[in-house]
């Protein structure tokens, strides 16, 4: 699904402005449950930019991998990708790229506690997952 193909260090003016597309495409998709699609995007902009907060990048990745297994009905799956998803954002602070790192570490914290709650995949409450704001 690759639509970029840049590995040219620095980043150009173009590059700024695709990157800034893709992460905005990423974010709209997650904010409409579109999970797997806003994957395939943020995964086009970690893997075609080495960016300084590609940690934060990847973990919304895995974040939204984690909501994909959820909803195939792997939740061992969901649990191992949100665990990895805490750990890339246990480094950031506050708010990067407009998202409020403090309430979404918290959001994270409570769905991991709703994920371990849960025995059946089908019984979990879709309003527990964090809204990236």
């Amino acid at each position: 699904m690759s639509r970029v193909k840049s590995h040219r260090l620095p980043i150009e003016m173009n590059d700024l402005k695709t990157i800034e597309t893709l992460f905005e495409e990423g974010k709209s998709k997650y904010l409409r449950g579109e999970y797997f699609d806003a994957h395939e995007i943020w995964e086009d902009l970690w893997s075609d930019y080495y960016l300084i907060d590609r940690k934060l990048i990847q973990g919304l990745i895995q974040l939204c991998v984690s909501l994909v297994h959820l909803d195939n009905g792997n939740l061992k799956g969901a649990k191992s990708l949100l665990k990895k998803s805490i750990e890339k954002f246990s480094q950031f602070e506050k708010t990067d790229r407009s998202i409020n790192l403090k309430l979404l570490k918290e959001d994270l914290i409570t769905l991991e506690k709703e994920y371990k709650s849960l025995t059946r995949v089908r019984d979990f409450d879709w309003s527990f997952v964090p809204r990236i704001v």
